[in-house]
């Protein structure tokens, strides 16, 4: 694999044998800060797989970070290990001391496979965690903003497409109901929306149904794309969109919470040529970075320029739902430009980090 062809500014491979650590952290950019972006734990069948994810996620967290006007660059980091049986103390503690190596340079926070009470643990050895529990003083769980601002993001897709922001009425088929899955369902169903879920976890599933009994289920992802429906959100792990999926796929609009959900490069201008309107993942999943930042000036003491203390659901709440007016706008400029969504933010992503990136140029006091 061409690590240094990637891009990447830095890529950190950390071991430590006692205690059965192995993890990747990639550093993709910091142009706009330094790079936040979380600590993903899953058992990759090789370590190239975890690497190739790392790259690929940080990546993705540039953009993230650059269109949600963040002040932060793109970072990701994986564990390599099954988290139901490798995650310890001794580990998690390992890994902290690893991020604190850098410096500063990576903020780490939740992902696949780690929770709040993770980075608890993690926090007991360095300075750059975040997503931390409430007792911690913490920003909790920051999937509740991530599945609001792909509802969000949703919404400007219905209003760009259909000429109402709303679901109401309106199929939307969830692959994937956990940790944002769940919580996109919550909304979709408290705007009038039909909602056709499945997870290759049966629980996760039976939770839905239980909280939601109007919600339908199908057997798995393969079933759900070949199901009527307006909206389509993957919100599992990457890759949802292959052109096998594509090519069947019933939905007017795909806007999920899953990251990298596009397998190759022309699956967006596949997805154009079939006329399915797509909302840029990165775009609409921001909500969880854009939580996870109010929590990190909170606990510094004052969220610069507002004078609050402390970290604030209800002013993160209001943060995230402008990912509304950035979808829209994303929509709008790809429509003019006659490209995919998926180019049209990438466009305005890099042109920000170009842009403010470059005032760095601009020498201060602080920097002697």
């Amino acid at each position: 694999m061409d690590v240094l062809g990637s891009g990447h500014e830095q890529v950190v491979f950390c071991s430590d044998p006692a205690s059965g650590l192995r993890a990747v952290i990639a550093i993709h950019s910091t142009a706009l800060g330094p790079a936040l972006g979380g600590t993903r734990f899953h058992p990759y069948a090789s370590e190239d797989d975890a690497v190739a994810d790392a790259l690929a996620l940080s990546r993705a967290m540039s953009y993230k970070n650059s269109l949600a006007g963040l002040d932060l660059g793109g970072g990701k980091a994986v564990i390599i290990g099954d988290p139901h049986t490798d995650k310890t103390e001794a580990l998690l503690r390992a890994y902290g001391r690893f991020v604190e190596s850098l410096g500063g340079r990576y903020l780490t926070a939740c992902d696949v496979g780690t929770y709040n009470a993770d980075l608890d643990v993690v926090a007991r050895e360095t300075r750059f965690a975040h997503g931390r529990s409430l007792a911690y003083g913490g920003c909790g769980d920051s999937s509740v903003l991530t599945a609001y601002g792909v509802f969000q993001g949703m919404r400007a897709a219905a209003q760009h497409r259909w000429g109402k922001p709303s679901l109401a009425g309106r199929t939307v088929g969830v692959a994937g109901v956990g940790k944002v899955g769940s919580w996109l369902v919550d909304r979709l169903v408290e705007d009038g929306a039909d909602v056709v879920v499945t997870d290759v976890d049966a629980g996760a599933v039976e939770r839905v149904l239980a909280r939601h009994p109007a919600v339908d289920a199908v057997a798995d992802t393969a079933t759900l794309v070949r199901t009527p429906t307006d909206v389509y959100a993957p919100c599992a792990l990457g890759r949802a969109l292959d052109d096998e999926t594509v090519a069947v796929l019933e939905a007017e609009i795909v806007c999920g919470g899953a990251n990298n959900q596009l397998a190759r490069e022309g699956i967006a201008a596949e997805l154009m040529r079939r006329g399915i309107l797509y909302a840029p993942d990165y775009l609409v999943n921001a909500g969880g970075v854009i939580q996870v930042e109010d929590e990190r000036h909170g606990l510094s003491g004052v969220l610069p320029l507002s004078g609050k203390p402390g970290f604030s659901f209800e002013r993160a709440k209001e943060k995230t739902e402008r990912i509304f007016d950035t979808t829209l706008r994303v929509l709008q400029v790809a429509e003019e430009q006659g490209v995919s969504p998926a180019v049209a933010a990438d466009r305005m992503a890099e042109e920000r980090m170009a842009d403010v990136g470059r005032l760095r140029v601009i020498r201060l006091s602080r920097d002697w």
